[in-house]
């Protein structure tokens, strides 16, 4: 059995701190907590857990906080979680399970899922794979001021253990895009990596002009990750749209196809960009392509869970119907309550196809 340091970074945790710590009750045999900033309970919380609560100041760096944590531990894995985040007890069963069964230095990383979006019936609709559990090096292993990251240490074990990111205030705003914007001021070389995320937070505070700019500097580079250039594609395309630039849009999608094998993303990305032209018969193509694809939880990449089933069905349903075959818009309709069976659109249309039926049985008579 191995043993586990939990390293955690806060700041202004008092709603959610406990709720964190209780699910993961077993798991660590020393909880290190280094607070940025706290100006609420969040380090009285902290200390009913751990007596190794430090205050760590902040230097808008999210890879040099975690690294303070880390140090200071002293079991033979760390294991880290953000304060917003929980362990479902079934999942937290199959960490202990884990750590029970794995010998230390038998695996130098163990990566698990991270479900940060959910759907109305409470299933992760968006997943991705991170790395949570790492081997004790004892030297500083986080990268990257913002949406910082570890490499991941040899042997790697892919577990199918899932953490939920279950947040209940928004972050602060404009925090990262600073950041990044300091960096660019400061002349610092940008890893493809910090490209790609700072092209996405310009995207996500409206600065669409700047945002294709450096999504463009980041695709140039072919030696990037392969699942987030296929991304970078379809929130290009999502920029090029926006600013009015369909032609270019539907280029970066190709682009994105090119790039490996196709994704639900790209696929639903590039059937919207022909709904947008009321192309029913192509949208239909790219829609049913979507379902085709098959999720890969274990390349790294954002996984968007609807693109594999409800989105493609719900809109195949309206492709179909803009089609005149209101008979097989209805059957899609049905496949896409499978997926989210209590979907206000699926009931919306299930009304609408009734009155369908009734229509069409009332001309017979």
């Amino acid at each position: 059995m191995i043993t586990i340091s939990l390293c955690m970074i806060v700041k202004n945790e008092e709603e959610v701190l406990a709720r964190c710590l209780d699910s993961v009750r077993g798991i660590a045999d020393e909880i290190i907590i280094c607070d940025t900033g706290s100006t609420d309970q969040t380090k009285e919380i902290a200390a009913r857990y751990t007596d190794l609560v430090y205050e760590e100041p902040w230097q808008e760096d999210f890879a040099a906080a975690r690294n303070a944590a880390f140090l200071r531990a002293s079991k033979e894995y760390w294991f880290w979680l953000d304060a917003d985040d929980v362990l479902e007890e079934e999942e937290r069963q199959k960490l202990l399970a884990l750590k029970k069964r794995l010998s230390p230095g038998e695996v130098g990383t163990v990566m698990m899922r991270y479900a940060t979006a959910f759907d109305d019936n409470g299933q992760a609709s968006f997943v991705f794979e991170r790395e949570r559990l790492i081997r004790n090096v004892g030297r500083p292993v986080w990268q990257g001021r913002v949406h910082e990251v570890i490499v991941p240490f040899a042997p790697i074990l892919h577990s199918d253990i899932m953490i939920s990111h279950r947040k209940v205030k928004i972050s602060e705003p404009g925090r990262n895009l600073r950041i990044y914007e300091k960096m660019e001021k400061q002349g610092a070389v940008f890893s493809p990596r910090e490209l790609f995320y700072y092209a996405r937070e310009l995207m996500e505070n409206g600065n669409l002009e700047k945002a294709v700019d450096v999504f463009y500097r980041f695709l140039k580079d072919e030696t990037a990750f392969l699942p987030n250039r296929q991304e970078a594609c379809c929130f290009l395309a999502k920029c090029l749209q926006a600013l009015s630039r369909p032609v270019q849009a539907r280029e970066v999608l190709w682009q994105g196809l090119a790039l490996g094998t196709p994704t639900g993303e790209l696929c639903c990305a590039l059937a919207e960009s022909y709904m947008k032209k009321e192309q029913w018969k192509e949208a239909a193509f790219w829609y049913r392509a979507a379902l085709q694809a098959e999720p890969d939880l274990f390349t790294g990449g954002f996984i968007r869970q609807e693109c594999y089933g409800y989105l493609p069905a719900i809109e195949l349903c309206v492709c179909y119907d803009r089609l005149g075959d209101w008979q097989r818009a209805a059957q899609w309709n049905e496949k896409a309550a499978v997926y989210q069976p209590s979907s206000p659109a699926v009931a919306y249309n299930r009304n609408y196809f009734a009155a369908k039926q009734k229509a069409d049985g009332s001309k017979k008579e």
